[in-house]
């Protein structure tokens, strides 16, 4: 045999692999959504209207509620829960959510409340 044909039987055998892999979208919520957490990063101004987010340790959470643009370039700490809208609403941020995580995985997040940790993101 060809040192191409092995090659291309390899690939053969290789590519079904690829589709078992999976591309980087949302983060898996836990079991319980409700269950509260904290999230820690560099709070920045979302593509949409009123869109707020923060990126730690390679996860994108796009942030619900009590967020003020004031806030914006400072490193924050949120206290909230995994948010799953319902499909028709998640929809109509999609785009703007993929385009900010920049091929991170990504989820929503109902902040609770808000702490400033420095005035800067540095």
């Amino acid at each position: 045999m060809h040192s191409h044909a092995k090659f291309s039987l390899w690939s053969l055998w290789f590519l079904p692999l690829l589709f078992l892999v999976p591309s980087p979208t949302t983060v898996q919520p836990p079991q319980d959504i409700t269950q509260v957490k904290s999230v820690t990063g560099c709070l920045q101004k979302g593509e949409e209207p009123g869109g707020f987010f923060i990126v730690e340790n390679g996860r994108m959470w796009e942030l619900v509620d009590r967020i003020k643009a004031a806030h914006v370039g400072k490193t924050v700490r949120v206290t909230g829960h995994y948010l799953l809208r319902p499909e028709a609403e998640e929809a109509k941020f999609a785009e703007f959510e993929k385009r900010e995580a920049q091929g991170l995985p990504y989820a929503d997040f109902q902040v609770l409340s808000l702490k400033v940790i420095r005035n800067s993101c540095k």
